[in-house]
């Protein structure tokens, strides 16, 4: 087609904070001198939708709530030449299957594009799969790329999509030590990891002891989202009331902070977490880091990732002065390349998916989508992801979605928010208190 980058017309669907942010910044990786108001963001409507503030925090522009059918009506309204899908697996295979329906045959439609945010530690087949149809699947690694050719070749299916890449919010200036002193630690807490309230605890205890042993440090607790919010995945014990049973409290050096961790980065002179990406972006800039053991390493923690990073230790070494040296062949294996190096131009981990891209824009009709999962290699499987997202088992809108995508009135759609938001409200309430009281109950 031989489109000029600056012209091109991008859209982002996400379904929650996180991945919004990646997808945003995997736009701009892929197509730098495309112009900003030429990158459309779109939510898909779920459990996890995120408030104006998160998307604010994350830095990474506006976005539209949709359904899936609208979605797949709006393109299509719009001529866009590249899709972002960061979505869970299941929804990325549910548009793909709609823009099958809506292509089935070789035509001039949008490049499909997506990926994971951040360290791939469970489901790597059932995710690589449901995925599996996208014209580039972006792997945040050599580590990971070879992991997911492994996956599709298992299977008999195309290993073509697949890009080394790197994650896309590696940036910031290298780390300059303060003279070997640590006058900030951040500990990155996980809204999932681990799950169960008394592990959270141990872990707060921990930041909180660790601050007292060390007056002269500033300890942040840094969290993902304020009450009530909405993440990838919801919390169950969030670390915000575990604060309020604290027998001691937290001393004045140690508080709980929000804002966008690039920033929080700035500032910090130790990272501690237990496998939150956070520790790869501060590892990029060459900030100490600390992979905490305590809980021991697990696949369930996803800390095991980091075996042989250099980084894996405990709360116990880093009260006594430990600062934990990565090792450079992990790093480069998988996909962090340094701010200094970036800096220096040494390496572009997105050269590739970019040249990638160029060769499907410039190939003018593309073929039809084609997922590995479909009515015949997954017949009590696929159907089932497809109606979760109102499509019928061949990909097309059910009636049902497709009178909505179509329009409703104003005042339907102000009801159907405020019915939705509601619901939201309950289910966090029967996550974070009623199902809590309800296991207390059961262990009397």
């Amino acid at each position: 087609m031989g489109r000029n980058p600056a012209d091109l017309r991008i859209a982002v669907l996400a379904d929650s904070d996180t991945r919004w942010k990646w997808g945003a910044l995997t736009a701009r990786r892929l197509a730098p001198d495309a112009a900003p108001r030429r990158i459309d963001g779109y939510l898909l409507r779920g459990r996890a939708t995120p408030t104006a503030r998160q998307l604010g925090e994350v830095g990474a522009g506006e976005a539209v709530e949709v359904t899936c059918a609208r979605f797949l009506a709006r393109l299509r309204e719009e001529p866009y030449d590249v899709v972002v899908l960061a979505l869970v697996g299941g929804a990325v295979q549910a548009v793909l299957h709609g823009i099958r329906a809506q292509w089935p045959e070789p035509a001039a439609r949008p490049v499909l594009v997506t990926g994971y945010v951040g360290v791939v530690y469970e489901k790597l087949a059932d995710g690589l799969l449901l995925r599996h149809g996208a014209d580039l699947v972006l792997a945040n690694s050599r580590h990971d790329a070879d992991r997911f050719r492994a996956v599709y070749a298992g299977v008999g299916a195309s290993t073509d999509a697949v890009t080394e890449t790197a994650l896309p919010f590696l940036e910031g200036a290298p780390y300059e030590s303060p003279g070997g002193r640590v006058h900030r630690v951040v500990f990155a807490v996980q809204p999932s990891v681990p799950e169960g309230r008394a592990d959270r605890a141990y872990l707060l205890e921990r930041a909180a002891r660790h601050a007292r042993a060390h007056p002269g440090r500033e300890v942040l607790v840094k969290l993902r989202s304020r009450p009530g919010e909405h993440t990838t995945h919801l919390e169950e014990h969030p670390y915000q009331r575990l604060v309020e049973r604290l027998p001691a409290g937290l001393p004045p050096n140690c508080r709980l902070a929000y804002g966008n961790m690039g920033e929080v980065l700035d500032t910090t002179d130790l990272l501690v977490t237990v496998s939150s990406t956070a520790a790869l972006e501060s590892l990029h800039r060459g900030i100490p880091t600390a992979v905490l053991t305590d809980l021991g390493v697990r696949e369930s923690l996803g800390n095991h990732h980091f075996l042989g990073s250099g980084c894996l230790t405990s709360w116990d070494h880093l009260d006594a002065g430990l600062l934990p040296t990565p090792d450079p062949a992990w790093l480069a294996a998988h996909g962090v390349p340094g701010a200094r190096a970036a800096a220096a131009g040494e390496h572009d981990p997105h050269a590739a998916a970019r040249a990638r891209l160029a060769a499907l824009l410039g190939a003018g009709e593309l073929p039809p989508v084609a997922p590995y999962y479909t009515p015949a290699t997954a017949p009590g499987y696929l159907p089932g992801i497809l109606a979760r997202h109102h499509l019928a088992p061949d990909g097309t809108p059910r009636p049902d979605a497709a009178r909505r995508a179509a329009g409703e009135s104003a005042a339907r759609r102000w009801l159907r928010s405020h019915l939705r938001e509601a619901a939201r409200g309950a289910y966090r309430h029967g996550v974070q208190r009623v199902a809590p009281a309800i296991r207390r109950l059961g262990e009397l």
